[in-house]
């Protein structure tokens, strides 16, 4: 793990990760009984997060990937991959790691209600509202935290850092 995690402080240990996604699960396995749910996730660091979900969630399901590029901050969002699974009129999970700002995330949300689905909701590991700039609201949140940079499960600094099994932020 090196250098980076040395500079770092544990924030939230692999086992309240693992909980988490599991009490989600739950969550969804409640909501979309008897159901078949639809997951779209946000490539690259939500990918751990809707495997284990996937794993931990007892219903008919279905996954695709979505690659979003924000240029610069306000700047324009492109479609870098798009999905390729039909979503009209099927349940939509959309998974992140994490939101903040919101810009990205409101723009994907867009893009697929604008393919008529059954119902569309998003699904967050970790919930940052101190940055959001867009009125968005997680149907999903797994943890609420403060304004910090955090590294792990998916979660990255210069492509570093996404394998640690926990969640860390740097040291202040």
């Amino acid at each position: 793990m090196g250098q980076l995690i040395e500079n770092m402080t544990p924030l939230i240990s692999e086992e309240k990760v693992r909980e988490t996604v599991v009490r989600l699960a739950k969550e969804i396995e409640i909501d979309y009984h008897g159901k078949e749910i639809c997951f779209i996730c946000p490539l690259k660091g939500s990918v751990f997060l809707v495997a284990d979900l996937m794993r931990n969630i007892n219903l008919s399901q279905k996954v695709d990937f979505v690659y979003l590029k924000a240029s610069e901050r306000g700047g324009a969002i492109s479609i870098i991959k798009d999905i390729t699974l039909n979503i009209k009129d099927r349940h939509v999970i959309i998974v992140e790691e994490i939101i903040d700002i919101g810009r990205t995330l409101m723009f994907l949300k867009n893009r697929l209600l604008s393919a008529h689905p059954a119902s569309l909701k998003i699904l967050t590991l970790l919930d940052k509202p101190a940055r959001r700039e867009i009125p968005l609201k997680p149907d999903y949140t797994g943890v609420t935290i403060t304004d910090r940079y955090v590294v792990g499960y998916g979660m990255d600094s210069d492509e570093l850092g996404r394998n640690y099994k926990g969640i860390y932020s740097f040291k202040m």
